[in-house]
């Protein structure tokens, strides 16, 4: 057995300890605020099993033309952002043809579909049933085209990936969802998909879960995380072992110990709305660019991706996406006086960062899941535990890729 700092108490941070605890580690996440209150806390609430591939640039001539002049809402940007990263984001693009999105698929493919078999038993001893559904989610098509090549992505998930859809008519959603107050095409049922009503409130469970256990969550500074014989030291707590699970703060921390981690930092925004008569599974709108999701403060509108370092008051996708789920539901006033903000850790190559750094005994990675980090920690985490247990880990995923390329 062996002691074990896990830096972190997001889905990916709390995860690692329970793993690292189910093989008899003596474990301790120092975490500087609330389990589950930063990024975790901000997802629309899926948890997934259909998103086999991992989430590529859009490059199309007509959606690179709709980024650039800011129409779109899909991907936003300013110019700051941009030019802050634009090395991970011409990375990104690379990775986001086919050869790049194929090789990446190969492997996030096996990940996305174990999250719900890696849920379950957390959800079942942590007592969190009451804010888990188990009816997947509804993509609505708006236009005969969108509902042309939904038909079509049903077929080759189905023919590639072995992923079941339903497709469904106007007449069909109204029955399944009832307050949707316009006539649209058609929709999507994504029915193995989870869902969560409390994102936060499901790491907070699960914390809760590693404590009873008999695992210790202490606030602390991560990055005063320095060596102290051979092992590690964060403020005033030891182990052998440390496990890095910052999420997007994570390259900065291990930039001091010579691994250069490229991230592109896409902001997501989200808000509640009142709402009298929810729907009965969140609803994703990709042709807006959105994802409404009942949620116990009330209907989350989430949003999706933009390329800025500083957050917007009153950001367009928001307004945007509130224009869309108006036009759905009967939605009331927003429950909070400002929208929530933050970061998706989103790595180049769109493969998380999980395994030993290289040159450091025993200091250990695990972040970088992009937009799926809430659906994917309790799968990621099984991978990192059983490498620091002795196994050889996925090498598609290890820290040394960066070292390589420095």
């Amino acid at each position: 057995m062996a002691e074990v700092l896990v830096l972190g108490a997001g889905m990916v941070g709390v995860s690692t300890g329970l793993a690292l605890q189910a093989r008899g580690h003596d474990v301790t996440i120092i975490e500087r605020g609330i389990p589950g209150r930063e990024t975790s806390y901000g997802n629309a609430g899926l948890i997934q099993t259909e998103a086999v591939e991992p989430y590529a640039m859009p490059l199309s001539p007509a959606a690179l033309i709709q980024i650039a002049l800011g129409r779109g809402y899909d991907v936003k940007w300013n110019l700051p952002g941009l030019l802050s990263q634009v090395s991970a984001v011409w990375t990104y693009a690379l990775n986001s043809l086919p050869a790049g999105h194929r090789r990446a698929t190969l492997t996030w493919g096996k990940l996305i579909r174990q999250s719900t078999q890696a849920h379950a038993p957390l959800v079942q001893a942590a007592g969190a049933d009451n804010i888990i559904t188990r009816d997947g989610y509804i993509e609505v098509h708006r236009t005969p085209a969108r509902m042309a090549r939904a038909r079509a992505a049903a077929k080759r998930f189905l023919d590639e990936f072995g992923v079941e859809a339903t497709l469904i008519d106007g007449k069909a959603l109204r029955a399944l969802e009832p307050t949707i107050k316009i006539e649209v095409e058609g929709a999507t049922h994504w029915a193995d998909a989870w869902a969560c009503t409390d994102p936060g409130g499901l790491v907070a469970a699960y914390a809760a879960l590693f404590e009873r256990r008999g695992g210790r969550i202490v606030n602390g500074d991560a990055g005063d995380l320095h060596r102290q014989g051979a092992g590690w030291r964060a403020d005033d707590y030891t182990g052998e072992h440390a496990v890095v699970a910052l999420g997007p703060w994570s390259p900065m921390l291990l930039a001091r110990y010579g691994l250069k981690v490229p991230m592109v930092f896409k902001r997501g925004y989200h808000r509640h709305y009142r709402m009298e008569t929810p729907p009965n599974h969140p609803i994703a709108d990709f042709g807006n660019s959105v994802v409404l999701s009942p949620m116990r403060r009330g209907l989350r509108i989430a949003t999706a991706a933009e390329l800025t370092s500083h957050p917007r008051l009153t950001p367009p996708q928001l307004r945007h996406g509130e224009k869309a789920a108006r036009e759905l539901f009967d939605i009331g006033a927003p429950v909070e006086a400002e929208p929530w903000t933050g970061r998706r850790p989103c790595i180049p190559d769109m493969l998380p960062v999980i395994g030993r750094v290289p040159d450091q005994s025993n200091l250990w990675a695990h972040f970088g899941h992009g937009h799926q980090g809430f659906t994917l920690g309790p799968v990621t985490a099984e991978i990192l535990a059983e490498e620091l247990d002795g196994a050889p880990g996925w090498a598609e995923m290890q820290p040394a890729r960066f070292k390589r390329q420095t």
